[in-house]
């Protein structure tokens, strides 16, 4: 089971989105980097074509690793680590510092 899933609220931990909030948009286990709506905007430069012709740049978001990203807790609103716990014969994540459930 997975520790931080698509639709989580973490808090980024490093970087220069540091301390701003955000919901996880998509995850790349393969290389450890998570999309976060809002957080790591760059500027691409875009080759002119013919849908644009005049090219220009766009701005699109780009992943954080995830060992920079915290999940925030439901209960207290801040920072904590996750915790999978079996209830009820089913695996739960758990916030480590309040106890609450993730959903």
């Amino acid at each position: 089971m997975q520790k931080l899933k698509i639709n989580d609220e973490v808090l980024v931990l490093a970087g220069k989105d540091k301390n701003k909030k955000g919901t996880v948009k998509s995850i790349n286990f393969k290389k450890n980097t998570v999309v976060v709506n809002g957080m790591n905007i760059v500027k691409k430069a875009l080759k002119p074509t013919q849908e644009n012709p005049s090219g220009g740049f766009s701005e699109l978001e780009k992943g954080l690793h995830i060992s920079n990203l915290a999940v925030v807790s439901p209960k207290t609103g801040k920072a904590t680590r996750v915790r999978i716990e079996e209830k009820d014969g089913k695996k739960v994540r758990v916030a480590v510092s309040c106890g609450s459930v993730l959903a």
